[in-house]
C-alpha cells in the first residue's frame, strides 16, 4: 500500500522541493529553449511558498512530488509541477493535482491554470486526463486551464432565480447547460431565472409532455432552448430531436439530461440541484461543474446572495 502524504507547503519543507525540482527537470530531456527550472534555489522557492504557498508530497517519509502556487486575480496557477523519477507510476502527479483544485476552491478562485511543454506528449496527456483543457499557445509553452466547479446553498426559490438569472449574463450563443435533479429539486425554477436574465419571450414551464420549447430573443440576444429529457429513451431520441440545428445559434438547457445531453458539447455547464431533507424547507444546494476549454477560459463568477458550502 502507498504511504503517500501530501501536505501545505511552509518554510521548513523549502529544502525538500528544491531537491524535488532538481530531480524531476534534471531527468527531462532537454528542451529548446531551456526549462529555468534547475535555477530554483532556496531563496526562491521560498519566497514562491511564503507567497502564494504550494505543495510537497512524501512516500514513506521521503519528498517524492512538489508544486509551487501562484495567485493572479480569481487564477490559481501551479508552477514547477515535479516528481522525483524514483517514485513515478505512484499517483503522486494526480494527488497534488486534487490538493490544488481543493486549495484553489478553498480560496474563492475560479479556475486552475499551468504551461506544460509542447515537446512532452506524456505530460500533455496527463493534463487532458485530469480535465484541463489547452486555452492558448505561446511558443512552445500550451497554456492549460480548468474551471472549479462552485457548490452554493440555495436558500429560496426566488435566490435560485436570482442566481440563474446572474449566470445568464455569462453565457452565449452555443452555451449548453446539463440540469440534474430530483423531481421538484427546482430545475424549472433556475431555467425561469435563465430565461429572465436572457430576455427571452415566452414562460417558461415544464417541458415534460412537449419535450422541447424554443424561447426566442426580445433583445437580439440567443434563444433559449429548454428540453426536458425524462421520458427520452436514449441518446438517439435526443438526436431525433435535430438540436444540432440550434445549438449554435441559441443557449440550450436540458432538464434530466445527464447521461443524454453529455454528447451534444463538450463545452458545457453540468448543474446539480439537490433537496434539502426537509420537505417544506425550499433550501437547494447547486453545483455548478464548468467543462471544456470554453470555460477553463473564461470561469464563472457568481455574486448572487448564497452560500458557499
Amino acid at each position: 500500500m502507498t504511504d503517500l502524504h501530501v501536505v501545505d507547503a511552509t518554510a521548513e519543507h523549502v529544502d525538500e522541493i528544491v531537491g524535488v525540482i532538481h530531480h524531476a527537470f534534471a531527468n527531462r530531456r532537454t528542451l529548446d529553449p531551456p526549462s529555468t527550472a534547475l535555477s530554483e534555489n532556496a531563496t526562491t522557492v521560498g519566497a514562491a511558498v511564503s507567497a502564494y504557498g504550494g505543495l510537497l508530497a512524501r512516500i514513506g517519509g521521503e519528498p517524492a512530488g512538489a508544486m509551487l502556487f501562484q495567485v493572479n486575480g480569481d487564477v490559481l496557477e501551479l508552477r514547477r509541477v515535479s516528481v522525483n523519477p524514483r517514485f513515478q507510476g505512484r499517483g503522486v502527479a494526480s494527488a497534488m493535482v486534487g490538493c490544488a483544485e481543493d486549495a484553489a476552491r478553498s480560496r474563492g478562485l475560479t479556475r486552475v491554470r499551468l504551461v506544460a511543454r509542447v515537446e512532452l506528449p506524456e505530460t500533455i496527456e496527463f493534463w487532458g486526463r485530469r480535465g484541463y483543457s489547452i486555452v492558448t499557445r505561446e511558443g512552445q509553452n500550451l497554456i492549460y486551464a480548468k474551471a472549479m466547479p462552485i457548490e452554493l446553498t440555495v436558500p429560496t426559490a426566488e435566490e435560485m432565480r436570482a442566481l440563474a438569472e446572474e449566470l445568464a449574463g455569462q453565457l452565449r450563443a452555443g452555451d449548453v447547460l446539463v440540469l440534474s435533479g430530483d423531481l421538484g429539486a427546482g430545475k424549472t425554477t433556475f431555467t425561469q431565472g435563465l430565461g429572465a436574465g436572457l430576455k427571452v419571450r415566452g414562460d417558461i414551464t415544464s417541458p415534460t409532455f412537449v419535450i422541447s420549447r424554443v424561447h426566442p430573443s426580445l433583445v437580439g440576444g440567443p434563444a433559449l432552448v429548454h428540453v426536458d429529457a425524462y421520458r427520452l429513451g436514449g441518446i438517439a431520441e435526443l438526436d431525433d430531436l435535430d438540436l444540432d440545428a440550434s445549438l449554435d445559434d441559441a443557449v440550450t438547457v436540458v432538464e434530466w439530461g445527464h447521461g443524454l445531453a453529455e454528447s451534444l458539447a463538450p463545452d458545457r455547464l453540468d448543474l446539480t440541484i439537490t433537496r434539502g431533507d426537509d420537505d417544506g424547507d425550499e433550501t437547494r444546494s447547486l453545483r455548478i461543474a464548468p467543462a471544456g476549454a470554453r470555460w477553463a477560459a473564461a470561469g464563472v463568477r457568481l455574486t448572487a446572495t448564497a452560500e458557499v458550502n
